[in-house]
């Protein structure tokens, strides 16, 4: 019997863990991919919005403006990479300005600091490459970036690591009330919790659904195509620039990335399901065609990866963090769209207080651990590199030439509290791949490391998700794949 199970563990489900983990409880995360961090989470812009844009008085206002405030001390203790840049979100006509006024005033009555609107003078000299037709610009320096994929597995290793239970592979199929306790059916076998938490992201409609025999909102789930762009793009804005939000989100932007790059996206599509998350060339064309009217000099000619995400939208305007109808004992928390990575630990904080008032127990551990702390070789100064390798020699041995990732950093990532299995999880967790040749020099290599350190087969090891298997046929040992 746990006291809570979290289904999903995105930034949200792996918030909620690294917040309960606090507690004497016996947590367990239900992920249905075979890592953490693998939907939305993975594919999204990667700021940490200020929160002028939602509207005052809802949740989605009230925990952006909280989690953002938060967040910087958070990274920190986790050694999550985060840098406040601040944001401008740009207008190109009089009725442009006067949205940007209205932005400005909600955004004073959610709490936001420091807002200022400046004219378009004033905000090329912020940023000299900012079109000439830009007329005004909100700017709200306590915007930020951060590197979303890694501040979900950092707080699910935290929670881990003091005790929290993670089953990979494991999709619920169904929920059944017993009383005081729910019987969760899954993939890898059945469980029973006193309390469920619906982090499920885009299937969140779907356990809704388990609870109550039908889905209480409809899943509207969108897609946002991207570009990334090699580094030398990179100090092509300093801050992350929007566009004046429409009904379909805030829009085209072109940022700046914690790893160096520039990002640029995304679009706005409604899709079928979570899954859908192919590029198209309408969609990266209405990229291109949209940014240029604020970045006019963006070189697309220096993408090396195209990506898209679906965002978890629905039927209601504002995050749906309630109890479900029929099913008290089961608190969702869904339709956590934009700005849910800027919310994600003040929802953590938000949803363990509503389970306090339902009658879940709260007592403090003595001996929690919040900290994390990860070697980056490339960060280092050349005295704490000299030390580094003395401890271990593998801290010596490049094997990612583009990011500067080592060996060292490898094996750390693999024997850490959630082991990655592919070499997509290398990538997230250690960076190797992340570069301009996208993996094509290293990838082998970390192939190799993963079997190695793992003792498995690299005929099994995945690029990424279940099935996505590097060698397959039959190769040249003549082994059949």
């Amino acid at each position: 019997m746990y006291d809570v199970t979290i289904i999903g563990c995105g930034v949200i489900g792996a918030s909620l863990a690294y917040t309960l983990s606090q507690y004497r409880l016996r947590v367990l995360v239900l992920e249905r991919e075979n890592d953490v961090a693998m939907g939305t989470t993975k594919a999204n812009s990667a700021v940490v919005h200020a929160g002028y844009d939602p509207a005052y008085g809802t949740l989605m206002a009230t925990l952006n403006v909280r989690g953002s405030a938060i967040m910087e001390q958070l990274c920190r203790s986790l050694s999550v990479k985060y840098k406040r840049t601040g944001s401008l979100v740009v207008a190109f006509s009089a009725e442009e300005r006067v949205r940007l006024e209205h932005l400005y005033e909600n955004g004073k009555r959610n709490g936001v600091p420091d807002l200022q609107i400046l004219d378009g003078d004033a905000a090329r000299e912020l940023e000299p490459n900012l079109s000439e037709n830009v007329r005004a610009a909100l700017y709200a320096p306590s915007a930020a970036i951060i590197d979303p994929w890694g501040l979900c597995i950092a707080q699910a290793e935290v929670a881990v690591r003091n005790g929290v239970e993670l089953r990979l592979r494991s999709a619920v199929t169904g929920l059944e009330e017993r009383g005081d306790s729910i019987l969760i059916h899954t993939t890898s076998g059945d469980c029973e919790s006193r309390f469920v938490v619906n982090c499920a992201g885009g299937w969140g409609h779907e356990i809704s659904a388990m609870a109550s025999g039908a889905a209480e909102w409809e899943a509207r789930p969108s897609r946002g195509e991207y570009y990334l762009l090699d580094k030398s793009s990179g100090d092509m804005v300093s801050r992350v620039i929007f566009q004046c939000p429409t009904a379909a989100g805030k829009g085209v932007l072109v940022a700046p990335t914690v790893h160096g790059n520039l990002i640029v996206g995304p679009n706005a599509q409604e899709v079928e399901g979570p899954l859908s998350r192919e590029n198209t060339h309408s969609g990266m064309d209405s990229v291109v065609q949209t940014s240029r009217k604020s970045v006019p000099g963006v070189d697309f000619r220096q993408s090396i990866r195209n990506f898209a995400g679906v965002r978890a939208n629905t039927s209601e305007a504002d995050f749906i963090i309630r109890p479900a109808k029929g099913m008290p004992h089961l608190l969702h928390l869904a339709g956590i769209k934009s700005p849910g990575l800027s919310a994600a630990p003040a929802i953590g904080e938000y949803a363990a207080a509503l389970l306090e008032k339902s009658g879940l127990s709260l007592e403090k551990k003595v001996n929690w651990n919040g900290q994390r702390e990860q070697i980056r070789f490339k960060d280092l100064s050349d005295a704490e590199k000299a030390a580094v390798i003395a401890r271990d020699a593998r801290y010596g041995r490049i094997i990612c030439r583009c990011e500067t990732i080592t060996e060292g950093e490898i094996v750390a990532a693999i024997h850490s509290p959630i082991p990655p299995c592919s070499i997509d999880g290398i990538k997230r967790r250690a960076g190797a791949g992340m570069g301009r040749c996208q993996g094509g020099f290293c990838g082998p290599r970390v192939l190799d490391i993963l079997a190695r350190e793992l003792g498995r087969n690299p005929l099994d090891i995945c690029q990424d998700g279940e099935g996505t298997y590097i060698l397959t046929g039959v190769t040249k040992g003549g082994e059949q794949a």
